[in-house]
């Protein structure tokens, strides 16, 4: 870098030290970051080729010459390392949950933001809990950079707009809530700028990105930076970083919802059965939790409106719908409610 663009850069950090005292920038969330003065210095700043995300792997540089079964072998060894990467995370991965599980007990919600395929697993990941785990859309949501048309049709661009994410943070996310920031890189504008505005407004929040350089990453009450190493094709962040982030993702939603009593054991008991094969499940779930017939079982999750956990304390408990409904919600979860003489 020159003399003349030091110097340029210097007074660009100046200029935005000096807005951050005027405008009462938060210490613990860092600057305002939605600051385009900002952008131009942090683009700077960041060597781009020196990212995980960014660098060749070694292991695949003939991949333009190998048969399909070599890339099919070479690919699920290196995918392995995504498995090992996050196993070497669970103690973030934990601190994560306890913030949810805090804040969702509390009625706050769990609100994903993201961009290109880490967006989309934001938005995967929100998608499937209303099914899953019987929660309103409104629960577990997700901020897409670019909207809902970048889910179907790549916009990225989109990922350097700060502004946008400050914008649907301040429409969205209040006190209470968590915000998880997920960034294959790291340093991605949209999920940074979102992160900081998260802080302000009273938020909790964590970020998770496949980026060993921890100070590289936004400011989050907690940080999940798995390391999985360079992509197969230098730079295709929807490979073991998509991998990665999807089994992060996961766990962070399926431990949250498990220690607040939306599963029993193993089994989904607040499925949604909307399908046939989900009424065959959820069918055998009441026959074999509440211990009676699968004709009776069928019977019992009629009356119970579909409801699984409340159709077991029904069969458990001889109760109808509405006592059972109301002895499940005094207990908290089905165990509590079907054991209710057992020290939990």
């Amino acid at each position: 870098m020159g003399e003349d663009a030091e110097a340029t850069a210097a007074q660009e950090r100046k200029t935005i030290a000096q807005e951050n005292v005027q405008t009462g920038a938060n210490r613990r969330h860092g600057p305002i970051l939605a600051h385009p003065v900002y952008h131009r210095a942090m683009a700077r700043a960041i060597r781009y080729e020196r990212l995980a995300t960014e660098r060749a792997n070694r292991a695949s540089a003939g991949l333009d010459r190998l048969s399909a079964h070599a890339i099919a072998r070479l690919m699920n060894r290196e995918d392995a390392r995504a498995v090992r990467a996050v196993g070497r995370e669970a103690r973030a991965i934990a601190a994560a949950v306890e913030l949810i599980v805090t804040a969702l007990a509390a009625h706050g919600r769990l609100i994903f933001v993201g961009a290109g395929t880490s967006g989309r697993l934001g938005v995967l990941e929100a998608a499937e809990c209303p099914p899953t785990f019987g929660t309103p859309p409104r629960l577990v949501q997700a901020i897409m950079a670019g909207g809902r048309a970048s889910v179907f049709r790549s916009r990225e661009g989109a990922e350097d707009d700060g502004r946008a994410a400050v914008r649907a943070v301040r429409a969205r996310v209040r006190a209470g809530d968590v915000v998880v920031g997920v960034s294959a890189s790291g340093v991605t504008p949209f999920v940074r700028d979102a992160l900081a505005a998260a802080g302000r407004a009273g938020a909790r929040t964590v970020v998770v990105a496949c980026n060993p350089d921890r100070r590289r990453l936004p400011r989050a009450d907690v940080v999940i930076a798995p390391s999985p190493g360079p992509e197969v094709l230098a730079g295709s962040t929807r490979l073991k970083a998509g991998t990665t982030t999807k089994l992060v993702l996961n766990t962070l939603t399926t431990a949250s919802m498990a220690r607040l009593g939306k599963v029993y054991g193993n089994r989904m008991i607040d499925l949604q059965p909307r399908s046939r094969k989900l009424r065959e499940r959820a069918t055998r779930l009441v026959a074999e939790l509440g211990g009676v017939a699968p004709a009776i079982a069928r019977r019992t999750l009629r009356a119970a409106g579909d409801r699984v956990a409340v159709a077991v304390v029904m069969a458990r408990r001889r109760l109808d719908a509405g006592a059972a409904a109301r002895a499940l919600r005094a207990a908290g979860s089905l165990r509590a409610a079907i054991q209710p003489s057992r020290r939990r």
